[in-house]
């Protein structure tokens, strides 16, 4: 289905929970926020149903996120679902990797086909420093687990505050090349101020060509990311939700007041 300004929407993004077990300084204040009640959070059939609805609108790819994806309970069985729903071809999720290693091979095995790692540095102390106490180590054995099982392609997706011309993505390059993974380095961003940028290495961040709408945990069809407009599939449907996010999306981003990065999925 194309929008008002002939853009062909065929991406959806879904945060699943917007629950995380990091607090990245970019992302969420170190004592954490409140959670949304699990009432409010949708159930695993009801985004299958919205999954399906987006399909025959023309969406062949869909995004897990956060949140953190892999701290949502039984996330392996959505993704066998939503993995099920024919017409679906791109399959993936993006992770800050803590738990990668021990869901990998199910992952896999219940048809996602990729991944993609939050890493912002290959430092240790950094690491721990940005994300209020993380283990870099066990992002590294996800990373490897991935790979061992097929996931492909392994991108890693780094915050960078000015440019990506620093030691940190320097070195993130060369493990990327060492490794067969690629690296996409996102200018840190601002919701209220209407901040962002294309994505160096990727596609977002374009608004000419965006091809993607969002569904929050909490079942807001949200036509983009640096807006307040949501359509929620409670209320309305899935169908009148997706149609209303597709027929309203803005010409390009502006800002967004009403949410954060971790309940709409960055």
């Amino acid at each position: 289905m194309y929008d008002p300004y002939n853009r062909n929407i065929s991406y959806l993004r879904i945060s699943v929970t917007d629950r995380c077990n990091l607090r990245c300084q970019y992302c969420m204040p170190e004592e954490g926020v409140a959670m949304l009640p699990h009432a409010e959070i949708l159930t695993f059939d009801e985004i299958v149903e919205v999954v399906k609805f987006a399909v025959a609108l023309g969406v062949y790819k869909i995004r897990l996120t956060g949140g953190e994806p892999l701290v949502r309970r039984g996330i392996v069985d959505l993704v066998r679902m939503i993995a099920g729903v024919n017409g679906i071809t791109d399959l993936a999720m993006t992770t800050n990797g803590i738990l990668l290693s021990e869901f990998a091979k199910d992952l896999k095995n219940a048809g996602l086909n990729r991944v993609n790692v939050s890493l912002d540095t290959l430092n240790p102390d950094h690491f721990r420093e940005i994300t209020r106490g993380g283990d870099i180590q066990k992002v590294f054995d996800g990373i490897k687990a991935a790979k061992a099982v097929g996931l492909s392609p392994i991108k890693l997706n780094a915050v960078v505050k000015g440019h990506s011309r620093t030691d940190d993505a320097d070195l993130l390059r060369k493990f990327a090349s060492d490794n067969g993974l690629e690296v996409r380095f996102i200018k840190q961003m601002s919701l209220e101020d209407g901040s962002f940028s294309v994505v160096e290495g990727g596609e977002g961040g374009d608004c000419n060509f965006c091809n993607r709408i969002r569904l929050t945990a909490n079942g807001f069809v949200k036509p983009c990311l640096f807006n307040n407009l949501g359509y929620s599939v409670r209320e309305l449907g899935p169908r009148e939700a997706l149609y209303s996010a597709i027929r309203n999306k803005p010409e390009s981003g502006t800002t967004n007041t009403s949410g954060e990065f971790y309940n709409i999925g960055g």
